[in-house]
């Protein structure tokens, strides 16, 4: 019997120099392992095509048939990398029997990539398997998810004792899993998919640009009949936000909303995207007044609320965006 093959897909966007270091991460993870690495290119346009290339003929990647880089010739975001990647297949025209998406910024535990492909073996009804991911200092990070809805987004918001305990079955973090766990949605930054799974749902929604498409695709599968699992006992290392900079953020960028807004009316209709949005931003609102009587530090992007009104009521009239989404901003971050 053959053994099942695994293609890797790592996404670069001008970070050549991580990107490079997952590539030596992920290949070194498979070495034991049937399959190729392959890198999406997401139009960059400064050097990193050349960088990459002129690092794999230096450590003899390009050799063998097990890496390649390929250029998607234009940045549509994570989603769209991804999914040029994953249907780019094997070098030998074949598709494999499974996708893993590691991000640029993503380094793989020895073992990692080998144990979400032998879990997805051996439970035929997962369709998708996420690792553990931990930043540089090890603390872990919180990449296994409820699905979002109305209450989750109060909660959210709102960060209260009471309310959080009151809708505890809501909240869209999920408490980090010791064991291993189904669950609603996972990150991007470490996700191996099943082809099967890739067939029936087709891939990401490119008209993600980025943000909410890992759930779009993981609430698909669910309907398709395929269950999305988190393993704690496998990780890799992720610095986190590489491009888009979301732990900075001073105000949230376009098509965060952008994608906010599609996900629920494409999967809620229009109004429930309504209510899920007035829980938002009722929510941000108690959450202003807690600060405000307590003197607590704002932890909330600059305009946050503003914004947030502003894109729900210009969507609402039909209008065009305010400011257009930047062509530069693209994820490796993960989230």
């Amino acid at each position: 019997m053959t053994e099942p093959t695994v293609l890797t897909v790592i996404l670069n966007y001008r970070t050549p120099d991580l990107t490079i270091r997952a590539c030596e991460a992920a290949l070194r993870d498979m070495q034991d392992l049937p399959g190729e690495v392959i890198v999406v290119d997401n139009a960059s346009g400064d050097g990193s095509v050349d960088r990459l290339r002129e690092a794999a003929a230096a450590q003899g990647w390009d050799t063998g048939g097990r890496f390649r880089i390929v250029e998607s010739g234009r940045n549509g975001g994570f989603g769209a990398g991804m999914n040029f990647g994953m249907r780019a297949g094997l070098s030998n025209g074949s598709a494999p029997d499974f996708y893993y998406l590691l991000n640029s910024d993503a380094w793989p535990d020895p073992g990692c990539i080998r144990g979400l492909r032998d879990f997805l073996i051996a439970t035929p009804g997962a369709g998708l398997a996420a690792s553990a991911v931990r930043g540089v200092d090890n603390d872990p990070h919180r990449t296994a998810f409820r699905f979002p809805s109305a209450s989750g987004e109060f909660e959210a918001a709102v960060r209260t004792g009471p309310i959080s305990r009151l809708l505890r079955n809501s909240i869209i973090a999920l408490p980090q899993p010791q064991t291993r766990t189904r669950v609603d949605w996972a990150a991007g930054a470490s996700l191996m998919i099943r082809r099967e799974t890739f067939a029936a749902t087709g891939g990401f929604d490119e008209h993600f640009f980025l943000y909410f498409e890992e759930t779009d695709l993981c609430r698909r599968a669910a309907l398709a009949g395929w269950e999305t699992w988190y393993l704690p006992d496998v990780g890799v290392i992720h610095i986190g936000s590489a491009t888009t900079g979301m732990k900075a953020w001073h105000r949230t960028p376009q098509y965060w909303f952008d994608s906010r807004l599609y996900y629920f009316i494409k999967n809620h209709g229009r109004v429930y995207t309504v209510a899920t949005t007035l829980a938002l931003i009722a929510g941000t609102l108690l959450w202003r007044l807690r600060q405000m009587i307590r003197h607590k530090p704002n932890s909330d992007p600059d305009g946050f609320l503003t914004d947030l009104i502003t894109h729900a009521t210009r969507r609402a009239l039909g209008l065009a965006p305010a400011t257009k989404t930047p062509v530069a901003a693209f994820p490796e971050d993960s989230r």
